[in-house]
């Protein structure tokens, strides 16, 4: 499926990290930054047959030598360097967008049967969001997946975002990375990282390219790319099936092919990775129309909330601050009352936000209410701009307004929003009422670092310094920064011979017995490097 020209474009695609700045400036990281890279698995379209065929498709293999253990560990290293990069974002209410579709889609792979127990049990399953506003969205060892807002902000609908997702569970539950690696089991670590760096220094300088052909290098790479063939369509057809039983229409696939072919045919400019490590052919296209099944409906039509939040993505994004005028702008036109409903709510909720970075809060005030128009009854777009109108009243100064127009509910966006604007406004009551929920999510939620951060500002807020510490240990534990976590349980420890309360006892217990279980993580880490 992919040409012999993957062996550059494709190790170029791939290795677009979710965030920009994936090769750090000190020369010590370049090595594990490139090996990073080996792993990253960009987002393949190519349909899959009907789910009743799938089932007696036979596999690939089960992942070679590399355990799920190992693989989870070695996910955790490349997650650790992914968290401190500055296009990391975590935005909750795009984050529990996307989110709410990957559970889905993990449901029916354990109901299907794609995704062993083994896996289940050891894998992280989680969602980081890179500003890149390229189009793009990768897999990495141990279950974790990187998307890009540009991905966010060009997909039509939640059924073309679910395919891009579905593709890259399967490559994660087929063992598509162990396999990888288990091919290039006699290539050093450096030596892979090496000439993954090269290809990445290829996409920049054609000069670098000559990296490659150092060592035999090439010879590798050509080998990885005629296994990744096989892999790409495995994911496809495994992809596919979980579409219908996880609740999205399978025409998805389609539809994100058909803008891949379109956007192949009028932009080579970068910012559709997918294009330089997948190229399309018609054939391609054809097989994925012929596998969708018999007399299928049409796809329900894009809900309201999904092109809010598509334009959110693209506003997130830092396009500039000419763009963000343009889209402040852009409800003013001449033509925008002759757009359909979707595109000018869109239109306006880009244009809010937009107004809002700008600190521009008299054209926010005058777009609010038309925002609210275009919403209408829907339940769900309505949550959105009322989460939207919360935050560009924090952004401008107004605490305690915030606090008053978030929404009811127990949604990560609600709490975090609740928590930011009590803590700002320094309201007592609103902290007592916040922290309680806080402290339910992370404990349903133990590897969620936003929570925890905002789970200590509440109670630092509150004056309980020593449950702040443990806190902000925690958030360092879930980013798998383990010496910076036991800095801080050593820190609770210091905080807690010094007090004499009843609570702070029963907490310094639990810094105790919290920081002897990291030092022990931190000792695993150390012996792994």
């Amino acid at each position: 499926m992919w040409n012999h020209q993957r062996t550059l474009t494709g190790l170029r695609g791939s290795g677009r990290a979710i965030f920009r700045n994936l090769m750090l400036k000190q020369p010590q990281k370049h090595a594990a930054k490139a090996l990073i890279a080996t792993f990253l698995i960009a987002f393949q379209l190519t349909q899959p047959p009907s789910a009743v065929a799938q089932a007696s498709l036979p596999t690939l293999g089960d992942g070679g030598d590399l355990t799920a253990s190992a693989e989870r560990r070695l996910g955790d290293v490349i997650i650790r360097q992914l968290y401190r990069d500055p296009d990391y974002i975590d935005d909750a209410v795009l984050l529990e967008y996307v989110q709410t579709l990957w559970q889905a889609l993990l449901a029916a792979a354990r109901e299907r049967g794609e995704l062993p127990p083994e896996l289940d049990e050891r894998f992280a399953w989680e969602v980081l969001l890179g500003r890149d506003r390229s189009v793009n969205a990768f897999a990495l060892p141990g279950g974790y997946l990187g998307v890009h807002l540009g991905l966010i902000g060009v997909v039509g609908s939640r059924d073309e975002l679910a395919s891009v997702l579905a593709h890259e569970l399967s490559h994660v539950t087929q063992r598509h990375i162990a396999r990888l690696i288990a091919q290039q089991s006699r290539q050093t670590p450096l030596m892979i990282g090496a000439m993954i760096l090269g290809a990445l220094a290829a996409s920049k300088s054609p000069d670098a390219a000559q990296a490659l052909a150092i060592g035999g290098q090439a010879l590798v790479v050509q080998s990885q790319l005629n296994f990744s063939r096989d892999m790409e369509r495995e994911a496809d057809r495994v992809g596919l099936g979980l579409m219908t039983p996880a609740g999205f229409a399978p025409q998805g696939f389609v539809g994100m092919f058909e803008k891949l072919q379109q956007a192949n045919r009028i932009n080579d400019n970068g910012s559709w990775p997918y294009l330089r490590s997948h190229p399309l052919t018609t054939q391609r296209l054809a097989d994925m129309q012929s596998r969708q099944p018999p007399g299928a409906a049409k796809p329900p039509a894009p809900t309201l909330e999904h092109g809010l939040l598509t334009a959110r993505a693209r506003v997130l994004s830092r396009p500039g601050i000419d763009v963000l005028r343009q889209w402040m702008a852009e409800p003013q036109g001449g033509g925008f009352a002759a757009l359909p409903a979707p595109r000018r709510a869109a239109a306006l909720y880009a244009a809010v936000l937009a107004a809002s970075q700008l600190h521009e809060e008299a054209s926010v005030r005058a777009l609010l209410p038309r925002l609210h128009e275009a919403a209408g009854p829907d339940a769900a777009a309505q949550r959105q701009v009322q989460l939207l109108a919360a935050e560009v009243a924090l952004a401008a100064g107004d605490a305690a307004g915030a606090r008053r127009l978030v929404p009811e509910g127990a949604g990560r966006p609600e709490l975090v929003l609740r928590a930011q604007a009590s803590v700002r406004a320094g309201d007592g009551v609103g902290l007592a009422e916040v922290a309680g929920p806080l402290q339910t999510w992370v404990a349903l939620h133990p590897r969620d670092a936003g929570a925890w951060q905002q789970l200590a500002s509440v109670w630092q807020a509150q004056g309980q310094t020593l449950r702040a510490v443990r806190a902000e240990a925690e958030a360092h534990v879930a980013r798998h920064d383990y010496a910076a976590a036991v800095d801080r349980f050593k820190a609770g420890q210091d905080l807690a011979r010094q007090s004499r309360a009843a609570d702070d006892h029963v907490e310094a217990s639990i810094i105790d017995t919290r920081l002897r279980a990291v030092e022990s993580l931190l000792r695993e880490q150390a012996a792994e490097r």
